[in-house]
């Protein structure tokens, strides 16, 4: 079952690349429609970032998660190596787990 899935994934994710290959020069939108459309990946993509950091299980997350969260944050935001930004969103999380923040 679980093989069908991944190859389901697979199959529709590789569909959804060859759609856009395909019909780029088939599909006529507007040059507004055009200006905004990266802007709304990068919405959806912050959308979901946030709730992957501030939600677990359809609760909140609590303080620790989204402290880590903001840690990574501010120092991508100051273009820290990615391995230390990953370290630190992890430490920070895991130390206020630690002292029993939730």
């Amino acid at each position: 079952m679980l093989i069908a899935v991944i190859v389901g994934l697979a199959v529709g994710t590789y569909g959804f690349r060859v759609a856009g290959v395909v019909l780029r020069d088939r599909l006529d939108m507007p040059e507004r429609v055009r200006r905004i459309l990266p802007l709304a990946a990068a919405a959806l993509l912050g959308a979901l970032a946030a709730t992957a950091a501030l939600t677990e299980g359809g609760a909140l997350a609590g303080v620790a998660r989204p402290a880590g969260v903001l840690v990574g944050v501010l120092l991508a935001w100051r273009r820290a190596p990615f391995i230390l930004v990953v370290v630190a969103a992890a430490v920070t999380t895991a130390l206020l787990r630690l002292l029993g923040v939730p």
